[in-house]
Parts: structure tokens; C-alpha cells; sequence
């Protein structure tokens, strides 16, 4: 009797339930609140995919919780959220968003020796060399070099002027595309500036008019984006608008109304999600849970999290500084395509989509 009952005890820790908090860091309030909002549903959609699953790691019954925070798109307060969940003890942080809020906080969750997934893609995020930090999407020079590419070798493009709002992501992403566009013979006419608050336009569009481009490379994001294609068409300026995923939503079409035609493009890391059944399927899901199309990095939140998950169970830990490594070796084929990590924990391969406009959303055309 006495050996039985010393039993129950050890049998109890088995079935014992841990609660494993993940964080997020996105944008909820402000300009930029629909594509956090579209991060939000991808990493909500994961958790709840995990727990009924019911994971078992380190013997322990694993029931993932999300931390949601909103950044607001501000390095100050994304510095702030990241203290916030250091302080929480999350396991992995799925996010931030933008570059700007990704490269000051990380040094934060690195310095924690918490694991984080982001989807910036501003090429200092992982040039800073922290080993806890990982892009699960493309970089600036996949997202603006393959627009140059496709603007060069397929719309023939010869002029073309740039545009960018001063944040990391946006100088950095259109930085990669005017050295890709002028190693293959296009000609910057103009650069110009604007930033990430801005309604007016009107003052850097005319300056472009007069030196006549066949193309406007805008390295920025939908809020801004939407209204200045409108001040383009009132201002006559009939010419290609390309960007790269900071514009690739419907958002742009929400802001934009009938200026946004089949005369704008953008590129967007991953494979197209329509040609994949694995991708069919989560947009279905998406629309039904959320009543809202996924939009440019849902899938991408959702993959995050199924990787650190993955790796969390091939290392039977949840313990960032244990299952690190099974993260650092994984082949995870997730929503948006196949995750490997090279040497400074970018992606080894990130096929770009390139889409262009109809009907005010973004029509996936090619892989490039």
C-alpha cells in the first residue's frame, strides 16, 4: 500500500499542466494597426492549433499562452513592450513587425537570452549578430532587389525614382532596390523623401512629374502608400507605382480607392499562398475565424510559431537556451513556405512573391 500511494504523486507530475507565455509585438492602435492586427490572428491562430494539439515536452503537458502587445510602431514603446515581456518571463517572442521597433529591441530580448521570430526585414536586424534572434521572412535585399529585378526584366522599366518614409524598413528596403535597379541599367532620376506620419505629398510628387519616370519605387507602408497614389492621379502622374510587402495589402486599396490600379506592384516574401493546399487552407481558416482576408505576415506569425514550437519538442524543452539549438538546425515546412536558418539566422532560401493590383487588393503573379 505504502509503494502505491508514493505512485500517485509521480503519476500526478506527469499529467501536470505548464503554462508556456509567448509574446507579441506588433502595432494594434495607430496608422499601422491593420497589419498588426493581421499578425495578431496568424500567432492566435498557432496557439490554439498547439493546444489542442496537446503537446507534451519535458513531461509536462504544454499549454501555450499569448502575451499581446501593442508597439504602436514606435522604437520607444517597442523597447518598453520588449522590457515588459522580459520581465513576464515569455519563452520566445513572435514578432516585432517593423525594423525600426525590431533593431533597438532586440538587443533587449538577446541580452534576456529570450528567442525571437521577427518578420522585419531591414538586413541589420541579423547583422547585429545575436544568437537569439531570427528572420522567419525575406530580407530587404530579397524584398526590394527582386522588385528591381522584375521591374527591369519584366515591365521594362529605364527611369525610375525613389521615395522613401526614413524608417529603418523603409531606407533599408529602398537602399536594396536602387542598387539592384542600377546594376541592371535603370537610371535614378530623383530621390526623394517623406516619413512614416505624413498626408501630403503633393510637394515631392510634383519634383518627380518634371524629371518624367517610367516607375515610383516607394520604400514605406500602406498608410502612407494608399494616399499618395491618390495625390498621384490628381496630380496627372500616370506612372508605375512599386513598392515592396510594407504595401502589399488591401489596405492600400482601403486608403487608396480607385487610384489603386493594376499600375501598382509590390513583392512579398513567401511562396504564393493560393498555389499551395497547405495555404488554400489557412486563408480559408483565416477568413472564417477572423471575417477578414489574411493579409501580408499572418502566415508568417503562424509559421514562427510552429517553428519555435517544433524546436522546442525536438529539444523536450522550453527553455530558450536549450531548444536554441534544435532552432538553429530545423527544417520546418510551414504556411509560407520551408524554414532553414543559415549562419546569421536569416533564412537560407525565402522565395519572393510578386504582386500587382486588381480590384484594390494584391493579386499574387509570380515567385521570383
Amino acid at each position: 500500500m505504502m509503494v502505491m500511494l508514493a505512485a500517485f504523486p509521480a503519476l500526478a507530475m506527469a499529467q501536470e499542466t505548464q503554462v508556456v507565455k509567448i509574446g507579441f509585438s506588433s502595432p494594434l492602435t495607430g496608422a499601422q494597426a491593420s497589419a498588426g492586427k493581421d499578425n495578431q490572428g496568424g500567432l492566435t491562430m498557432a496557439i490554439d492549433a498547439l493546444n489542442a494539439k496537446g503537446m507534451v515536452i519535458g513531461g509536462k503537458k504544454i499549454k501555450f499562452e499569448a502575451v499581446m502587445e501593442d508597439d504602436q510602431a514606435d522604437p520607444k514603446s517597442g523597447v518598453s513592450v520588449a522590457q515588459k515581456l522580459v520581465d513576464m518571463g515569455v519563452k520566445a517572442i513572435v514578432g516585432p513587425y517593423n525594423s525600426g521597433v525590431t533593431i533597438p529591441a532586440s538587443r533587449i530580448y538577446n541580452d534576456a537570452g529570450i528567442v525571437m521570430g521577427t518578420v522585419a526585414s531591414n538586413p541589420k536586424v541579423t547583422m547585429q549578430g545575436f544568437p537569439y534572434v531570427f528572420r522567419v521572412a525575406a530580407s530587404d535585399s530579397q524584398l526590394g532587389g527582386k522588385m528591381a529585378l522584375y521591374a527591369a526584366k519584366e515591365l521594362k522599366v529605364k527611369k525610375v525614382a525613389i521615395i522613401d518614409d526614413r524608417t529603418a524598413y523603409g531606407q533599408g528596403l529602398a537602399e536594396e532596390f536602387a542598387k539592384v535597379a542600377k546594376a541592371n541599367g535603370m537610371q535614378v532620376v530623383g530621390t526623394e523623401f517623406t516619413n512614416d506620419k505624413a498626408t501630403d505629398f503633393n510637394g515631392i510628387l510634383t519634383n518627380i512629374k518634371s524629371k518624367k519616370p517610367d516607375a515610383i519605387f516607394y520604400g514605406g507602408y500602406s498608410p502612407q502608400g494608399g494616399p499618395m497614389t491618390r495625390q498621384m492621379k490628381q496630380l496627372g502622374l500616370n506612372t508605375l507605382l512599386l513598392g515592396g510587402d510594407g504595401i502589399c495589402a488591401p489596405e492600400m486599396g482601403r486608403l487608396g480607392g480607385d487610384a489603386i490600379t493594376d499600375q501598382v506592384y509590390c513583392t512579398q516574401g513567401g511562396a504564393m499562398l493560393d498555389k499551395l493546399a497547405s495555404g488554400k487552407a489557412f486563408a480559408a481558416d483565416y477568413q472564417k475565424r477572423f471575417n477578414r482576408p489574411a493579409e501580408t505576415y499572418a502566415a508568417s506569425f503562424y509559421d514562427g510559431m510552429m517553428l519555435i514550437a517544433q524546436a522546442m519538442k525536438e529539444a523536450n524543452s522550453v527553455e530558450p537556451k536549450q531548444y536554441i539549438s534544435a532552432l538553429e538546425k530545423i527544417h520546418y515546412k510551414g504556411v509560407a513556405g520551408s524554414y532553414e536558418f543559415d549562419a546569421k539566422h536569416d533564412l537560407k532560401q525565402s522565395p519572393v512573391t510578386v504582386y500587382r493590383f486588381k480590384g484594390g487588393a494584391p493579386e499574387a503573379l509570380t515567385s521570383y
